[in-house]
């Protein structure tokens, strides 16, 4: 929300007042905060104490490297909530300490410190590096104020402020060729600065500036993250307003952010994920081809058999096959009740198919609406289970569903009912779920069981919640570490229940280009897991556009065919459809060992497996920060996506060598390339250093023995003796076991790797070349001088 006219003027009917100066500061009783008193006018004489406001800054040191600022204006005001669930996993420890120089006073949270300037009459706040001095950014004059709106004309006016908004605002400092990224999944520019952001939940699919997924956490390049610690709406001007500042306002007395200093953006991430969840294990069944009946089409128990049979008679591994919408009765969304003139025998059905095609996983749609057409409302409305209006009724809308109710999860009893409703899902057959909608929660006019809530707070809120109560459920059937979603809406810590799709693109190569951005965001934001509608959901691609589709959505992290009014099985685009989804399932089968061992590591490190934002592996490049059409595939493959039916595409190279996945070619970076590609190829790469644990050739399932013939892939070696970093080795279903390393030439590889393994060097098989192979220490050691 602008405030200003430009620079010297005031927007018209806006009032605001800045904290013009520092009058006082107190060192908190631990010696880990500051308290600064801070009026709108500068103080000179003992007069100019009266008929002002003050704003008050808490600077509190949080955890090593994290420093928290809360404006206030009038302190007394209440804070309701529902607030986020921060340190899930415990708080991390913080060394603090407070300081006095001729500058000003400093607080110290690890690398981290903040200085209040001692000069008169002077507001600057500064974050910088506490070794090196490095400003980190800065909260200078005219920085932090509140606005109202419409502007009294009279003091006396704010006496009654059922008429008049009150807005805080802060205004930290953009440097010069400063960028800023995440914010949750955005489909605008990738580059947020210029951009006005308000961070509100909205069906609004992938080509405008709503989001279905805002997260308020945003990383910058200059080495911080900034978390706003509020679940209501955020209005963001990021150089908008002003071009030399990013400004966070909210309605309300209180604003309360977070620096996260990194001073790479993977520390920022670990840390911004020790504060709101670190990311959830899924399962590694998880990882393969999802087939979707589609929305609107017309399916019924034949067709889920002919599209099953259609891929096994193609050789295309189907690994979860998803109902749509019309599982259920027209009218009765959702109710959790198959529709018995199209599916008369759920439970059956799924058995047979399950012993055809074993491993394989069901998941159905739902959503947390009620239409008053099923018994189901009724029900739930008798027992108070939905939200309320103000005067008591069930609040309804036909929009989506004709008159449908909102489950209200602030009711302990309404979440034990909506679970007992899921666990009848899970005793049909069904393995998982698609958590669809939850973005239109009103705010107006509402009543929450818990009275105490602040509807405003719960439109965003309602998505941590919502999927919460799903997430824990599929838990305690299947196991912790079994349980997976997909998952349309979020907000902060919704990280801890995956996973998350990409919303209702259009079947285009735009729509594709800017789902892509869409990942990327949520990516920096803290989700390690992201897919999307392969083909576009919205209209029927043309061929060229899902083929190229089907190679971006296999190497994203999770993968699944899903339209709007059309179906999404290759033989209903063209021939050679089959041929491109077949090679690209296979090779997602293939990278299984180490797509999972890149998840297990997520869990801790907080960082996406895809999309995985360039700048977060190679941040000392400049050009990197920029580039929103191509990502890495965990921390080895670089992935660039052909966005043209002629094949042409134009991607980047870090610095270092590159091996072509599917040539071997060799390319050295710095620098851009250009190549053609056909529809059974993309651009590849495999980063040098890198040790690639991978399944066989032809591989077909995503669930097998990662340690029997795998092929253990050495990549253009560093100097020609080690590899970047040892590789953690996973068994499928997440427990480490041991890690391979190289070192001086020698390759470790631990016991759990078994016969039959094949080692290659540089695109060729090495395994007959290796000059010894003995068991020593509990490992297969390997020595062998090839690569030199």
């Amino acid at each position: 929300m602008k405030f200003r006219d430009g620079m010297w003027l005031v927007k018209e009917g806006v009032r605001i007042e800045y904290a013009e100066d520092v009058h006082k500061i107190t060192e908190g009783p631990k010696g880990d905060s500051l308290s600064l008193l801070c009026p709108t006018r500068h103080i000179r004489s003992r007069g100019d104490t009266l008929n002002l406001p003050t704003l008050s800054l808490e600077i509190q040191a949080e955890f090593e490297d994290v420093i928290s600022i809360t404006t206030q204006h009038w302190k007394g005001a209440q804070n309701p909530g529902p607030h986020y669930e921060l340190y899930p996993e415990g708080k991390p420890s913080c060394l603090a300490k407070i300081s006095t120089s001729a500058n000003g006073t400093t607080l110290t949270s690890g690398n981290l410190s903040c200085t209040v300037s001692s000069k008169p009459h002077t507001f600057n706040i500064s974050f910088h590096d506490t070794t090196t001095g490095k400003s980190v950014t800065s909260l200078l004059n005219r920085s932090v104020g509140f606005a109202y709106t419409p502007a009294p004309s009279s003091p006396m006016q704010t006496g009654d402020m059922t008429k008049i908004g009150h807005h805080i605002f802060t205004q930290h400092q953009l440097a010069v060729g400063e960028s800023i990224y995440g914010l949750g999944e955005r489909f605008t520019a990738f580059n947020k600065v210029g951009q006005s952001l308000t961070l509100y939940n909205a069906d609004g699919g992938t080509s405008s500036e709503q989001a279905y997924k805002n997260i308020p956490f945003y990383i910058s390049s200059n080495g911080y993250g900034v978390f706003i610690d509020h679940a209501e709406p955020v209005d963001l001007e990021i150089g908008s307003e002003r071009s030399c500042r990013l400004q966070a306002s909210v309605l309300g007395q209180r604003l309360k952010w977070y620096v996260i200093y990194g001073p790479n953006p993977k520390e920022i991430l670990r840390k911004y994920t020790a504060l709101t969840g670190k990311p959830g294990k899924v399962p590694s069944w998880s990882f393969g081809l999802w087939l979707s009946t589609s929305f609107t089409t017309s399916y019924d128990e034949k067709t889920v058999g002919s599209f099953l049979d259609g891929m096994k008679q193609r050789e295309i591994p189907v690994h979860v096959f998803h109902y749509d919408c019309f599982w259920l009765r027209e009218f009765h969304w959702c109710d959790f009740e198959f529709s018995k003139e199209h599916f008369p025998d759920p439970k059956s059905m799924m058995s047979r198919l399950r012993k055809e095609r074993p491993g394989l996983k069901f998941c159905v749609w739902i959503n947390p609406y009620l239409g008053d057409a099923s018994p189901v409302f009724a029900e739930a409305a008798e027992k108070g289970y939905l939200l309320k209006r103000k005067n008591g009724d069930v609040w309804q809308w036909d929009l989506w569903q004709a008159g449908m109710g909102l489950v209200d999860f602030t009711n302990p009893a309404a979440c034990e009912w909506y679970v007992s409703k899921l666990e009848s899902l899970f005793d049909v057959g069904i393995d998982c779920l698609k958590t669809d909608f939850g973005e239109r929660i009103p705010d107006k006019d509402v009543q929450w069981f818990d009275k105490s809530l602040d509807p405003a707070k719960m439109h965003n809120y309602y998505a941590f919640i919502y999927n919460e109560v799903v997430y824990k459920a599929l838990q305690k059937r299947y196991g912790k570490d079994q349980a997976v979603l997909f998952a349309r809406t979020a907000t902060a810590g919704t990280q801890r229940f995956p996973l998350q799709w990409g919303g209702d693109c259009e079947s285009t190569f735009e729509a594709m280009a800017e789902s892509l951005r869409g990942g990327l965001s949520l990516g920096v934001s803290g989700f390690a897991y992201w897919s999307v509608d392969i083909g576009g959901f919205e209209g029927t691609p043309d061929a060229s556009v899902y083929k190229r589709w089907v190679a971006f959505g296999l190497l994203c992290s999770h993968s699944r065919l899903h339209g709007s009014n059309s179906y999404r099985v290759p033989w209903a685009i063209d021939e050679e459809s089959t041929d491109v989804l077949r090679t690209f399932t296979d090779l997602k089968c293939r990278l299984m060992p180490y797509l999972y061992s890149q998840a297990i590591s997520s869990t801790t490190s907080g960082l996406p497996v895809s999309l995985r934002a360039m700048f977060l592996e190679f941040p000392e490049d400049p050009t990197v920060w920029f580039l929103d059409r191509q990502y890495m595939l965990g921390d080895s493959l670089l992935i660039a996506p052909v966005f043209t039916e002629s094949g042409d595409v134009d991607f980047y190279l870090p610095e270092g060598k590159w091996t072509n996945w599917f040539t071997g070619e060799v390319k050295s970076g710095p620098r851009w390339v250009k190549e053609n590609h056909g529809y059974l190829t993309c651009p590849i790469y495999i980063r040098e250093g890198s040790i690639l644990v991978l399944g066989k050739v032809g591989e077909k399932r995503v669930v097998y023995d990662y340690f029997e013939d795998v092929q253990v892939m050495v990549v253009q070696p560093i100097d020609g003796r080690r590899a970047r970093a040892p590789v953690k080795l996973v068994d499928d279903k997440g427990e480490a076991m041991g890690e391979i390393t190289l070192n001086g030439g020698e390759l470790v590889v631990p016991d759990v790797v078994k016969d039959g393994w094949q080692l290659t060097v540089n695109g060729k098989d090495q395994t007959a070349s290796v000059q010894s192979v003995k068991k020593a220490g509990g490992n297969w050691t390997v020595w062998t001088r090839l690569w030199v």
